[in-house]
């Protein structure tokens, strides 16, 4: 494990800022982690990551610079959901995943942190790939991933449609 933090990743309305372990401890037990929500948040998605991640830590292998951060609205503070990575680049590919609380959903939130992630992710020489999976009844899910830019290349585990967005150049 190790005692850095990761970098707050920024765009045009939001921060994407790093959830730390003892954070991912309290949001996964069912707390705010530290974070001023908006109604409806966290929602189950994040809290999930979160288990995740106290677990990375527990066992010493949480690395924040593929963690999960909180997507935060830069106009008032609010959290609005979570957006990050399923462990670090392996093989050159790295999984994303993401949610929003309902109250911020349908306003480009999503799409708008997963760009950030996914730029940074592909910016890092050991990412070729970025990976993606939703249900195939969530077609808002599946129009986020399109407008970031990624192309579905069949099905992943449990019958999740699954989408890949490669490095250029």
């Amino acid at each position: 494990m190790t005692d850095r933090t990761a970098t707050v990743l920024r765009s045009d309305r939001i921060e994407l800022r790093p959830i730390d372990p003892t954070s991912a401890a309290d949001l996964c037990g069912g707390g705010d982690g530290g974070f001023d929500w908006v109604a409806g948040g966290p929602y189950e998605g994040t809290r999930d990551a979160c288990a995740a991640l106290s677990g990375a830590a527990l066992a010493g292998v949480f690395d924040p610079d593929w963690g999960t951060y909180a997507i935060v609205r830069t106009e008032d503070g609010r959290a609005l959901g979570g957006v990050g990575f399923h462990g670090p680049p392996s093989g050159g590919v790295v999984e994303i995943g993401y949610d929003l609380a309902d109250s911020a959903r349908g306003l480009g939130y999503a799409t708008e942190a997963a760009r950030a992630v996914c730029g940074y992710a592909l910016e890092q020489s050991e990412v070729e790939v970025v990976v993606a999976h939703t249900d195939p009844e969530n077609s808002a899910s599946q129009r986020v991933v399109a407008r970031v830019g990624f192309t579905r290349d069949g099905e992943g585990e449990n019958g999740l449609y699954r989408f890949t967005l490669t490095r250029l150049g």
